[in-house]
């Protein structure tokens, strides 16, 4: 028999892709009244790996990846997917986003992203919010899964995510020490 017990918090990644004069300035300081102080901030990255959002938000879209100070419990997905939710909504003109926000969360063994769209390989969390099993952490690397966005699957965003993993070591190791 197994004994249930809460895991360890995770830290919180955010996505954030956007066009030409997209609100990423405002949309960081309110994700920073959630989230709390972040840690990171990538350069802004090219994103075209698909067309999918050109359409509502223009071409030339870049995507920046930021995460954050505080670790905070697995459970928060949901409500920080509504909270994301919420400002693309705020952010929008006309009904067209300017800008995507897409929660996640880095755990020692995988990398999960939130969404609101059903497929088979994302449990239902509830309220509408839906867990992508993005990447795994297997033999010390990041490892891609047959539905892994291809973005999610290059060798720079990997990268990416294996440094902010050994961050969030980091920040465990700091967490226990405090608490000993």
């Amino acid at each position: 028999m197994s004994t249930l017990r809460s895991p360890e918090p995770v830290k919180f990644i955010v996505s954030l892709i956007y066009g030409e004069g997209g609100p990423v300035t405002e949309c960081l300081a309110s994700l920073v009244s959630h989230f709390g102080e972040w840690d990171f901030v990538s350069e802004p990255l090219p994103f075209d790996f698909t067309d999918y959002y050109n359409r509502e938000m223009g071409g030339g879209l870049r995507r920046i990846i930021t995460s954050f100070n505080k670790l905070r419990g697995r459970e928060l997905l949901v409500e920080s997917k509504i909270f994301t939710s919420a400002l693309e909504a705020a952010y929008s003109v006309e009904g067209r986003r300017q800008i995507n926000i897409d929660p996640g969360y880095i755990a020692q063994e995988h990398l999960i992203l939130a969404t609101g769209k059903c497929y088979y390989h994302r449990p239902y969390l509830g309220s509408g919010v839906f867990a992508d099993l993005t990447l795994v952490y297997k033999n010390k690397k990041y490892q891609s899964l047959e539905w892994t966005y291809p973005d999610y699957n290059t060798s720079e965003m990997k990268e990416l995510f294996l440094k902010l993993r050994k961050r969030y070591i980091e920040d465990l190791k700091r967490r226990e020490q405090r608490n000993e």
